[in-house]
């Protein structure tokens, strides 16, 4: 087994250093997009949970709140940096 798994490293590392110029940066393209795509896919699941998850971290602080008092944010970022 070990033997197949060498030989298996062995050809890819050929192939790699085998390429010219054009075919490495056919395959770092298509990296850099798989790369994109996934960023954007977590992108979009966490911005559809971003405000389930900001709920249940501040609702330990809501708890203790005086009555009929909010939280505020004394300057722009905290805003973003609210977990």
């Amino acid at each position: 087994m070990t033997a197949n798994r060498d030989d298996i490293a062995v050809e890819s590392q050929e192939q790699f250093t085998h390429q010219s110029l054009t075919e490495h940066l056919r395959e770092l393209r298509s990296c850099l997009l798989v790369s994109l795509g996934a960023v954007g896919v977590g992108f979009v699941v966490a911005s559809s949970v971003v405000e389930t998850l900001g709920d249940w971290f501040l609702a330990p602080l809501l708890k203790v709140l005086p009555k009929d008092t909010t939280m505020i944010f004394t300057s722009y970022q905290e805003g973003f940096f609210f977990i």
